[in-house]
């Protein structure tokens, strides 16, 4: 009876998880939606907060009935749900998505249909958790690029996954960007002149050093592989911004965002 807060149609539900999946590393994740469309973000350890963004223009129809809608939801189920009929379609056809909620206490319900079967799905929502504040303002980035993801995947199939932490070093001057593994077989390092055919935007103010636990990174490789272009930004502290565009099948842009706080225990002595 009660009117819904929330209610979104998609016409490929595969665009939704496919973006969901780029953010499914813990089981849960808060949902929050606005007029301007629907941020899914997950957390972990305190130390890493991945969102996965889907405009409103992404869907057929998009409604919020309030200022934002806020809940709580397992990810893996809402996963589970959406690649019910199997994630990968027949040619030509696809999974049709209704999604609604009606509010605080209700559970998200998911129409689903492909080839006139209908499913209906019922997720229990959960009370919000307060999430982490990067503030990660566009005023405070210090150093910033914008590279082909090609060239990271590259990178990340090259360097020596062994490694604890992952050294970013981006400069005004050589190396410009330069990504570092200490792994089993020792050093190794991974050098991108500013001029590269892979690098399209390189503003960096200053030289900055800092290193990143890998098991934090691992999961925006998810994100990497589905992407064209990411965006590496640093602020002051030394926290990490990765920033994946991503292209849908039907050439929609969304985007996936991982922010990541660097390793504290460094000594100034490993920089030597």
């Amino acid at each position: 009876g009660e009117p819904y807060v929330l209610a979104a149609s998609l016409d490929n539900a595969r665009h939704l998880s496919s973006l969901l999946r780029a953010v499914h590393f813990q089981d849960h994740a808060t949902c929050f939606a606005t007029a301007n469309g629907l941020r899914v973000t997950v957390e972990d350890a305190k130390c890493i907060q991945a969102n996965a963004f889907i405009q409103a223009e992404i869907f057929q129809d998009f409604a919020v009935q309030e200022e934002s809608v806020t809940f709580r939801i397992n990810l893996s189920v809402l996963l589970d749900c959406l690649t019910i009929f199997g994630t990968s379609s027949l040619p030509g056809t696809s999974t049709a998505l209704r999604m609604c909620y009606r509010g605080y206490g209700y559970p998200l319900m998911l129409f689903l249909e492909e080839g006139g079967v209908v499913t209906v799905c019922k997720i229990n929502t959960q009370e919000p958790d307060q999430l982490l504040d990067f503030d990660f303002c566009s005023t405070k980035v210090v150093n910033k690029i914008i590279l082909q993801s090609d060239g990271l995947r590259e990178a990340f199939a090259e360097l020596d996954m062994t490694s604890e932490v992952l050294q970013i070093t981006m400069s005004p001057d050589k190396p410009y960007f330069r990504l570092s593994t200490f792994g089993n077989a020792g050093s190794a390092h991974l050098d991108y002149p500013r001029d590269s055919d892979l690098m399209e935007t390189f503003h960096c103010n200053q030289t900055q050093t800092n290193r990143y636990k890998i098991s934090l990174l691992k999961p925006s490789t998810k994100a990497l592989a589905l992407s064209c272009k990411v965006s590496i930004r640093t602020d002051a502290q030394g926290f990490l911004s990765l920033q994946y565009m991503i292209r849908n099948e039907d050439g929609q842009i969304c985007f996936v965002e991982y922010y990541c706080c660097p390793d504290e225990d460094i000594t100034e002595a490993e920089f030597m």
